[in-house]
């Protein structure tokens, strides 16, 4: 008998269903499956209003923990998934949390670990974070599998924040698609877990290396890595100067996230077009060392497709 332990949280519920898909093939007597979902003590909500949002920003970034609900749990695993969302280019605070506790401590030292993503389109530095976070715990990242959201980063950049401060994901206006991941690619999450199962019933999750490859379970957009470079280093320094000002909640450091957002759209509208123009004659120039960073981040899993028409008949 196999025992996964799945670590999530989702505030849309959209995560979760990623998870169920991707975790129902493993659902058989020979796979034991103990799903956590992490609690926080204070709930983060959905909708967000703009200033509750915008005040996560310096927490996430430094991967400040929040206080959640106590995991009680005598199990020894074989396998650990974390299915996360991305907040500010960083993993979402209660992930942050549960891996800044001791029961993660505790479970997933000397573990193989994949981690899932359900985001907009940048996750890469998020995923930079995650790995530190797991490093400190000694666990060992074996896989990771992103779903992205449908649309072009352009309709993303509307139909994402609306989603979020208004709990509204429906097409509209004819040009803008419905928010959040294809429905499609929920349902077809399910060949990692078929992939999965097969690599317990044969125990190659003891080796610690990737048993998703060959999936496409992974795509880094090259033409993002520096625009997220660059969002993570301005997150971090008015981060750091907000959370001098006041802890979360706290009504004195509203004007500064204030002041920060309309720095923020001003960045959007005239450094970040320029930036692009640049970086397109960057990636030219230096094709073969994009591509070697993009190969990096896509790791451990990568984006090969070899393995595909294996499991094409469970789709």
């Amino acid at each position: 008998m196999k025992k996964v332990l799945i670590i999530s949280y989702s505030q849309t519920g959209q995560l979760s269903e990623v998870t169920s898909s991707l975790s129902d093939p493993l659902r058989c007597k020979e796979i034991e499956i103990h799903h956590k979902i992490i609690k926080p003590k204070k709930e983060y909500p959905f909708p967000w209003s703009f200033f509750e949002f915008m005040d996560c920003f310096p927490e996430s970034v430094y991967l400040d923990p929040c206080e959640i609900e106590e995991i009680e749990d005598s199990n020894d695993y074989d396998l650990v998934i974390i299915s996360y969302q991305v907040w500010f280019l960083s993993p979402s605070i209660p992930i942050t949390s549960f891996l800044k506790s001791k029961f993660a401590k505790e479970k997933l030292k000397d573990k193989p670990v994949i981690t899932v993503i359900a985001c907009r389109n940048m996750w890469v530095m998020a995923q930079e974070k995650m790995k530190s976070l797991l490093s400190d715990v000694n666990a060992k990242l074996i896989d990771n599998i992103v779903l992205i959201d449908q649309g072009s980063s352009l309709s993303t950049f509307i139909t994402t924040p609306r989603w979020m401060l208004t709990g509204r994901r429906n097409a509209f206006w004819k040009i803008f698609p419905k928010a959040g991941v294809d429905e499609k690619e929920i349902k077809n999450a399910s060949r990692f877990g078929f992939a999965i199962k097969e690599a317990l019933e044969n125990d190659l999750e003891k080796e610690q290396v990737s048993i998703c490859s060959g999936l496409k379970a992974v795509n880094v957009d090259e033409k993002l890595i520096k625009s997220e470079q660059i969002g993570t280093k301005s997150f971090m320094i008015w981060g750091k100067l907000i959370r001098k000002i006041g802890k979360a909640g706290e009504l004195k450091r509203r004007p500064f996230i204030a002041l920060y957002t309309v720095f923020l759209i001003l960045i959007i509208m005239t450094v970040v077009p320029i930036n692009m123009i640049v970086q397109t004659i960057i990636r030219k120039v230096s094709k073969e060392k994009i591509l070697k960073q993009k190969a990096f981040y896509e790791m451990p899993s990568g984006n090969d497709d070899f393995r595909m028409k294996d499991f094409a008949k469970n789709e």
